[in-house]
């Protein structure tokens, strides 16, 4: 498969050939933190090939503390991009930055045990198609 993704301004652009090996939704306190939401979701591939399209020279990576903990990320906008982890042998990608259609379902929750303290029977709650006038 060839999945073609981009950062919200725009200006950082890119491709990643191959198939993704697994989909997780990591539920740790610094993917909360750093996704600022109730979990990341990404895709995780050992054989994938990344090619930055367009702004490579904007792409910013984060590695907390040097321990592995890394995030990538538009130096113009903030939204988080791919990075290669494990001294090259693992693609991550942020699913959102996707702008292809992925035919893959998350396969599990991890790090569910850290999960946020609002984060339960979210199906439960209204859904809007846009933000609510109340």
């Amino acid at each position: 498969m060839n999945y073609t993704g981009s950062c919200l301004c725009g200006r950082v652009t890119f491709e990643v050939e191959g198939d993704f090996d697994n989909f997780f939704l990591c539920h740790c306190e610094r993917c909360r933190k750093d996704t600022g939401s109730a979990h990341a979701a990404n895709l995780f591939s050992s054989t994938a090939k990344l090619t930055w399209l367009s702004g490579q020279n904007e792409v910013k990576t984060f590695n907390y503390l040097s321990e592995g903990h890394i995030k990538s990320f538009c130096a113009n906008c903030g939204s988080a991009l791919p990075n290669i982890q494990s001294d090259g042998k693992l693609l991550v990608v942020p699913a959102g930055c996707i702008d292809s259609v992925i035919y893959m379902k998350p396969q599990g929750h991890i790090y569910y045990a850290s999960k946020a303290s609002w984060d339960s029977d979210l199906e439960k709650i209204p859904k809007y198609k846009e933000l609510p006038n109340e």
